[in-house]
């Protein structure tokens, strides 16, 4: 590569010193927004941090995780106690390495500054991520899949010319974006644009949430709550046809740490017992949502979801802000509170080259379809 090298880190702490000259951008590859992911990760996850040099001058900054499918439940078959597809996906596709944060939704896997082309750090990471590869196949952990997340389909072609040769291109579940629009400058303005049905939507909900008060959390709150938010987080990370990874019980806590104001936790009330919360990150000019839990009975009684989704909304437009990255699940009725669906790319490649031939059928077949309707709730 010439003048271009690359180096693979294991630890925050031993990052370089600029590193965060060039995060500025993106709070998720930040040091403390990295931090979170060393010392709170999912059990079957590993991170690891990549710097893009120039000349010896750090250019870019990437994370690269791998991920051990076999250590959870990856699909859901609630009707019995075998499920082909988890087992073929244990069987052959447990160990995963993909460049990219597999715990948010949207490009946050690198960061570049002007020194560097988009192909020359995408050939770099390329080389970062076939060394870790070769390091994990020492470790008698073989390598089953190569991937990177999340991208717009503008920028595939960069992949094409940085050497990603035999990758398959996939689209799944859409990114949902809400935009603060000019001149809102309260919750009332963006009421003030919904049509008759969804205005009713929303005082309905807020009628039903009588009885639910909503506080906003400090670390110390978290810490005592750790094991109720849990039981929170899993009621509905549980009820996800496809899952990953799971957080562990520390997490939030320690993205309280990390993040500090950055990173905003709201617990919902039924009386002095949590029956709910969300979580929001505070990331330059978006707001990003986190991942939130609720009591599934008081939800539905109190239509607690669509009631935080309204929070996230009048926060957003109160504090300024451009979007909210809803990110992934519950489409249609992130929808019905206006946001919209971007499209997000992936590729992906088996390093089997008989199962790598198949790919587009196999990733058809594990690819869990979800239908929705996308709804409009402003006026035309």
């Amino acid at each position: 590569m010439g003048k271009y090298s690359y180096s693979i880190y294991n630890s925050t702490s031993v990052l370089p010193d600029e590193w965060d000259s060039i995060a500025h951008e993106n709070i998720f590859l930040s040091r403390n927004g990295l931090a979170v992911l060393k010392k709170a990760p999912p059990a079957n996850m590993e991170c690891h941090f990549v710097g893009l040099f120039s000349n010896g001058k750090l250019c870019g900054i990437a994370l690269i995780q791998y991920l051990d499918l076999a250590r959870v439940a990856t699909f859901k078959n609630r009707e019995r106690s075998f499920c082909l597809k988890d087992y073929l996906i244990r069987k052959f596709s447990s160990h995963v390495l993909f460049i990219g944060n597999n715990t948010l939704t949207g490009q946050n896997a690198y960061l570049l500054n002007k020194e560097i082309s988009e192909t020359e750090a995408l050939a770099l990471l390329q080389m970062a991520m076939l060394n870790l590869k070769k390091e994990y196949s020492k470790k008698g952990k073989r390598i089953h899949l190569l991937a990177v997340k999340d991208f717009n389909e503008k920028e595939m072609p960069d992949f094409e010319a940085a050497g990603y040769n035999g990758y398959y291109k996939f689209c799944t579940q859409p990114n949902m974006i809400f935009t603060i629009r000019p001149g809102w400058q309260s919750v009332e303005d963006y009421l003030s644009e919904l049509n008759t049905k969804y205005r009713t939507q929303h005082n309905r909900a807020r009628k039903k949430a009588a009885g639910i008060t909503k506080k906003k959390l400090s670390l110390s709150e978290i810490s005592a709550l750790n094991a109720r938010i849990h039981e929170l987080y899993l009621t509905v990370a549980d009820k996800a046809a496809f899952n990953t990874f799971y957080l562990p019980q520390h997490h939030f806590e320690i993205m309280k740490q990390e993040l500090k104001d950055k990173f905003r936790f709201y617990g919902y009330f039924e009386g002095e017992k949590l029956v709910g919360f969300n979580t929001l990150i505070k990331n330059g000019h978006d707001a990003d949502t986190y991942f939130l839990g609720y009591d599934e009975e008081i939800q539905k009684e109190k239509m607690l979801y669509l009631n935080m989704l309204y929070d996230m909304v009048a926060y957003a437009i109160k504090k300024e802000f451009k979007h909210i990255i809803f990110a992934r699940s519950a489409m249609e009725i992130k929808s019905s509170v206006g946001a919209t669906a971007e499209e997000v790319f992936g590729i992906i490649k088996h390093t089997n080259p008989l199962l790598n031939f198949f790919m587009q059928k196999l990733f058809t077949y594990f690819d869990p379809k979800v239908e929705w309707k996308a709804r409009n709730p402003f006026k035309t």
